[in-house]
């Protein structure tokens, strides 16, 4: 069953976003990607530009695999940082996607908000086809969304801690809210599991890196990433049984079951 979607204009039938960040090595990275069967990668402009001697060798791997490339913006804190580095990324990616990050907590990397949303008005403003990072706050990804940021991209839990959904509650939520968005849990992926989960309350894809870039095998981790988010999918659109509070026998039980049989009656003796 084939199950494309789009994504700013764009057909993909893969749900599984890879970042490009902490593999071993650059063939690794090259080898998780192809086993992943992933079609958009991220990447950051400062660790990567084919322009500085130290990216080249990930970016020709990267390009070599025809993915779509998503520049990001991580480490910015500002609107005008975010900016800058955007334009920046589309003119050496050749690209209007980009990954928005603002960061506002230097301890758990927490998106700013404030700033989150100033930069989305600035990049849609210049034309920028906005990937939306932020917390699974309803109200937030609400604005960003009427902004006119079609892809919003809410963690799961904090980047890197490898948590999972810690807020199962908020995310269903944003899917029963957010219809029409393209929702995307993004951070604190850690297991399968957790991808699989994520995919089940109905989100459109996930995006993955650390989990799987800090694997002991990330080529492994990659192929059941990829699994996981193909089941978790099919779960979705399979409709999932209701949760019960109390058990329901699977085989109904009508008189008695049809192979028991009747033990023969003990005749009475005529002699007594």
């Amino acid at each position: 069953m084939a199950d494309t979607w789009d994504v700013y204009g764009v057909t993909l039938s893969s749900r599984l976003f890879l970042g490009t960040a902490r593999y071993p090595s650059p063939a690794i990275m090259e080898e998780a990607i192809r086993c992943s069967g992933a079609q958009v990668v991220t990447t950051s402009l400062r660790r990567q530009s084919p322009e500085v001697k130290g990216g080249r060798s990930i970016w020709e791997r990267i390009s070599k695999l025809g993915c779509n490339v998503l520049p990001n913006t991580a480490g910015c804190r500002s609107s005008k940082e975010v900016v800058l580095l955007a334009q920046m990324s589309r003119e050496i990616f050749e690209t209007d996607w980009i990954k928005l990050e603002v960061t506002g907590d230097e301890y758990n990397l927490q998106p700013d908000p404030y700033e989150l949303i100033e930069a989305t008005e600035k990049l849609l403003e210049n034309g920028f086809k906005v990937f939306a990072y932020t917390t699974d706050d309803l109200v937030v990804c609400q604005r960003l969304h009427g902004l006119g940021c079609e892809v919003i991209m809410p963690w799961g839990s904090p980047i890197g801690s490898g948590k999972g959904l810690i807020n199962r509650y908020a995310l269903e939520t944003l899917r029963d809210r957010m219809p029409k968005a393209t929702l995307l849990v993004d951070a604190g992926i850690g297991l399968p599991s957790h991808a699989a989960l994520a995919m089940e309350l109905g989100f459109d894809g996930v995006l993955v890196n650390t989990a799987v870039a800090t694997a002991d095998d990330p080529v492994a981790m990659s192929t059941a990433m990829s699994h996981a988010v193909k089941a978790g999918r099919l779960a979705y659109l399979a409709g999932p049984m209701a949760p019960s509070d109390t058990a329901h026998a699977s085989t109904p039980v009508l008189d008695q079951p049809f192979w028991r049989q009747t033990e023969p009656r003990v005749k009475e003796s005529k002699t007594r």
